[in-house]
């Protein structure tokens, strides 16, 4: 396998993460009007982000493989954990 198929294979082991990640952050806005006025929205987004590749990661040690529904259900309980008490500080 080349580097650049690694490459493809990483970037597609953390796309749900991301895509979590960001989306969540973008959407936070519309359930918590009580919201810092300074621009955050990155800082969110890479927090929730690293939370859910720690899981997946968490995941693919603990099952041996990736893709399991278990572990997509624990990134998401863990990144709106991490958005719940991101937006309550």
């Amino acid at each position: 396998m080349s580097v650049l198929d690694q490459f493809n294979h990483l970037l597609n082991f953390l796309a749900p993460a991301f895509a979590v990640g960001v989306l969540l952050a973008l959407v936070a806005p519309v359930f918590y009007k009580k919201r810092p006025k300074a621009p955050v929205l990155y800082a969110q987004a890479a927090i929730n982000v690293v939370a859910g590749a720690v899981v997946l990661l968490l995941g693919l040690w603990v099952f041996g493989n990736d893709g399991k529904m278990a572990t997509y259900g624990a990134m998401l309980v863990v990144c709106a954990t991490v958005e719940f008490a991101f937006l309550q500080s």
